[in-house]
């Protein structure tokens, strides 16, 4: 009777935990079971483990690196074949590995490219490559093998790549598992016209190389989240790519348009994110970091957004930010209708050698919009602009103290506004040719930017 009503009480003590946990934790979950909670318990404390005390270090290592980056641009310049023109790598994350002839017999090479608050992500470095050879998603309880879903929610590290090029319309969300890599490089491949991915409590993932666009809400339903569980979710919000509750993650070179709801959300404390070298075009309500004023628990988020293009047809949210510390280093935006960089709730927002210019309507001129404060209020908040090229009538309404150095030796900043046309020259997706270095964007691919 003892053991019984011991286990009776174990029971509505999970209950009530649960109970109190869920509004906040469960996000699409309908059955948030142990095997959840576990997740959740699990992914906050590798948050904990992956967030930096010393930020500014993490910057100053950055812009340390586009220096160097630059003063050696000359010595990435490595001919092809003899209609592909020279490879240009105009970054320090491109120079990494993106003229690199061997590029596909060394895939994992990759991982040790990020920078920035990322620069931890190993994705699936480590673990064996995984062949996308299907791009079907017709059983989303037992996948077959050699789709996408297949390869996500395996319990290994693998590097997924794809056998040619496809179209993938995910029939519900992907919900990806931790020490995942998913590289498009050698394919053109798209998830459109479904939903998107779902990175919920895990560490260690890479996104690489892809568009995603065109992604729909999901209805939900029984849907596989690793090789042992399977459970009952609710409709999906319509992100192109949501990330919730995970650390160590980096998104670069995707290609990201009209989303039924955001592009990329990192919410619910969500920390060391790096997104690199993406091309952002006609969508509203670009990129959340941090869901709720009311969740403090995002102080501990860190983004670093770099080398991106923010092209025609955005809105705003480039990124909206709450609580956090987002260095938003080397972008292009040259397409607004409203603003480029919001928040709310005190968030940290370091901008360094953006180029801004600003649309032809003279009320929307900003950069920044800060919500629900009085300038009393938000006067305190941090945000910085250093070295931001403003062009046809942009300006940025800084607040807070200066920038702070953590050390003036060998002293670094961010490479000016002027700079980012190169930076960000291949933040579009590219093709990769195998058995030769990357190429050049075709220009008649690229477009208006």
């Amino acid at each position: 009777m003892e053991t019984a009503m011991g286990g009776v009480k174990f029971k509505l003590l999970f209950v009530v935990t649960v109970f109190v946990i869920v509004p906040t934790l469960r996000a699409h979950i309908a059955e948030f079971d142990e095997v959840w909670l576990k997740r959740a318990e699990e992914a906050k404390k590798a948050a904990k483990d992956a967030y930096n005390p010393n930020p500014e270090k993490v910057a100053e290592n950055f812009n340390k690196r586009v220096h160097k980056a630059m003063e050696g641009a000359n010595n990435t310049r490595r001919g092809l074949g003899k209609n592909n023109g020279p490879c240009l790598a105009t970054n320090p994350i491109d120079r990494c590995w993106r003229c690199r002839k061997n590029w596909a017999r060394n895939r994992r090479k990759l991982a040790s490219c990020v920078l920035g608050f990322g620069h931890k992500t190993r994705g699936g470095k480590g673990g064996k490559i995984y062949v996308v050879t299907d791009s079907s998603d017709n059983d989303l309880v037992n996948p077959k093998p050699g789709t996408l879903r297949h390869a996500v929610i395996q319990p290994v590290r693998l590097w997924i790549i794809f056998a040619h090029d496809m179209v993938i319309r995910l029939s519900e969300e992907l919900i990806m598992t931790s020490h995942k890599t998913i590289d498009g490089r050698g394919a053109n491949v798209h998830i459109c016209n479904g939903a998107g991915i779902t990175l919920q409590f895990v560490k260690n993932v890479i996104i690489h190389g892809i568009h995603i666009h065109d992604i729909k809400a999901g209805n939900g339903g029984m849907i596989r989240d690793s090789r042992d569980h399977y459970g009952l979710r609710t409709a999906s919000d319509g992100d192109g790519i949501s990330i919730y509750g995970s650390s160590k993650i980096w998104i670069d070179h995707v290609s990201m348009s009209h989303c039924q709801d955001g592009l990329i959300d990192a919410i619910m404390a969500s920390t060391a994110i790096t997104i690199s070298n993406c091309h952002f075009t006609n969508h509203n309500e670009v990129m959340l970091f941090g869901a709720s004023d009311g969740y403090s628990d995002d102080q501990m988020m860190q983004i670093t957004v770099a080398f991106n293009h923010f092209g025609r047809g955005l809105v705003q949210r480039m990124p909206r930010c709450r609580w956090g510390l987002v260095h938003v280093v080397n972008n292009d935006y040259t397409h607004w209708l409203m603003y480029a960089i919001g928040g709310s709730q005190q968030p940290t927002i370091i901008s360094q050698g953006n180029r801004f210019i600003a649309p032809a309507d003279p009320f929307a001129k900003e950069v920044t919009k800060r919500d629900y404060a009085p300038e009393s209020v938000w006067r305190q908040w941090t945000w910085r602009s250093e070295g931001d090229l403003m062009m046809n009538g942009a300006f940025f309404t800084q607040s807070g103290n200066p920038i702070r150095r953590f050390s003036k030796k060998d002293m670094f900043s961010a490479r000016p506004g002027t700079f980012v046309t190169r930076l960000t020259r291949f933040a579009v997706f590219f093709p990769c040719v195998w058995g030769v270095g990357t190429v050049e964007v075709k220009k008649k691919g690229m477009g208006v930017r």
